[in-house]
């Protein structure tokens, strides 16, 4: 089970419970035969939701992509940083060693050597547009068929808004987009209808007009979600 205020509140990062809970849902739902894959860990804070996910459902195996080396906007609110030891530190503490294997690599290089179908894509990596781009380009091909493909940040930050709006117009492989806070997560399918493009569209127009309802979101005290 997933204590939001318990577990996760505590570790540094920048994760609603809302969006907590979604990738503790998800990742409960992947099969054991497939893979989760976190494109930018930080300190471990959404890493340890899709684990206990992971934990209470099927079992399959996080790869944790991040070089632990901060991306600009890092840099630029705390300088130089290393948080390897830390993020290695909180995924013990939490119980899930065992389910979190860490790729301490940019996302482009580990996608290289990555040859696992993955279940589950959640990116959180840097967030320059091009650097977004990259994250969709390497690792898109490996999502399975009916996977699911999530993106933090995806309005609150011009990259991944940009980004996630030019995959949902232009790709024929997306269907079903929804939203959970700042999260914008969708399903890749082998060739999607006219009617699932449409829908693509009126969901960008959405996020427009109601996205930011979930900056001035306060979370939830911390449930207990089974």
């Amino acid at each position: 089970m997933l204590n939001f205020k318990k577990d996760i509140a505590p570790i540094g990062g920048w994760l609603t419970e809302d969006e907590g809970v979604f990738l503790y849902q998800n990742a409960k739902k992947v099969n054991p035969d497939d893979t989760i894959v976190e494109i930018g860990s930080w300190k471990g804070k959404s890493t340890i939701c899709l684990a206990k996910g992971s934990q209470n459902g099927n079992q399959a195996t996080i790869y944790a992509v991040d070089p632990h080396i901060g991306s600009s906007e890092h840099h630029k609110m705390f300088g130089k940083v290393d948080t390897f030891q830390e993020f290695q530190q909180n995924i013990k503490d939490a119980g899930v060693e065992q389910y979190v294997k860490p790729i301490r690599e940019t996302s482009e290089n580990a996608s290289k050597n990555f040859h696992k179908t993955v279940g589950f894509l959640f990116v959180d990596g840097a967030h320059e547009f091009k650097l977004v781009q990259t994250d969709i380009k390497s690792w898109f091909s490996k999502i399975k068929d009916g996977g699911i493909i999530a993106f933090h940040d995806s309005w609150a930050w011009p990259g991944p808004n940009f980004a996630t709006a030019i995959l949902l117009l232009s790709s024929s492989q997306i269907k079903n987009p929804k939203l959970t806070d700042t999260i914008s997560f969708f399903e890749k399918t082998q060739k999607n209808s006219f009617f699932d493009r449409i829908k693509n569209i009126f969901f960008l127009l959405y996020r427009i007009l109601f996205g930011r309802i979930g900056a001035i979101k306060l979370s939830r005290k911390g449930t207990v979600i089974k």
